[in-house]
């Protein structure tokens, strides 16, 4: 299958659109797919034919200071790191409001991402009930306890942290899954988790797993991995938007 692939900028934002070519100008299902902590949107395109085969339109936006936006990374622990995910926040309704101004979204829309596009994931289903279905890949639902491992390692390792660290990053329980769970309201969530992984603990999701037991609709996956991503669990993905979107 021939595949259209086009790079979009929306104001400062860049977005790589990958597409079935027959597809290219037609409304279809739509998942906005994120990268990762100092990756980028190609990084994901593998994961992003593999959807766009299915029938999806795809889109994987650069977080602020990434990719083509890429930036030194700041000396104080963390700011870059949430200020990338924020910027995710802040644009994915922009993402969707141009793409519905051209007329090729409609209602389907789906949310993935792989590490710290997987903490955006979970972030988003906080505040868009307009999500239908999302993937959270090696990320984490529980950014508050995330922010807390930051402050301990800044403080183990004698790291600038400013002493009102928790005010100026205090958006982040607004957008905690864990601390707000209710948001999920029976929505399909795909997580999957490296058991080794040292990047993203895989403790968060377990715990995250073990109080949402009885939380319906949520599918986990746990492998002997470390941070890594391979072939079979992007099938896995696949897989899951396509039951979760285009068979129901």
């Amino acid at each position: 299958m021939k595949m259209t692939v086009r790079k979009r900028v929306l104001g400062t934002l860049p977005i790589m659109e990958v597409v079935a070519h027959e597809n290219r100008n037609k409304k279809l299902p739509l998942i906005v797919y994120y990268h990762g902590w100092q990756s980028s949107k190609e990084m994901n395109l593998t994961q992003a034919r593999y959807l766009a085969r299915e029938g999806f339109r795809v889109l994987l936006p650069d977080a602020m200071s990434h990719g083509d936006r890429k930036q030194p990374v700041s000396k104080i622990p963390s700011l870059t790191f949430w200020q990338s995910i924020q910027s995710n926040l802040f644009e994915f309704g922009f993402i969707l409001d141009h793409f519905r101004k051209i007329g090729v979204v409609g209602d389907v829309i789906g949310v993935g991402g792989t590490s710290m596009g997987g903490m955006t994931t979970c972030a988003l289903l906080t505040h868009h009930p307009e999500i239908k279905a999302a993937a959270c890949v090696m990320g984490s639902p529980k950014p508050v306890a995330y922010k807390e491992r930051i402050k301990y390692f800044a403080k183990e390792y004698d790291r600038y942290l400013p002493e009102d660290y928790d005010e100026l990053v205090n958006w982040i329980p607004s957008y905690d899954l864990s601390l707000r769970p209710e948001t999920l309201a029976g929505r399909p969530l795909f997580i999957w988790h490296g058991t080794e992984d040292t990047v993203v603990p895989y403790d968060h999701v377990a715990e995250f797993m073990e109080e949402q037991k009885d939380t319906p609709n949520i599918t986990f996956v746990d492998e002997d991995e470390v941070h890594l991503v391979r072939t079979h669990t992007m099938e896995k993905v696949t897989d899951f938007f396509v039951k979760e979107l285009l068979e129901k």
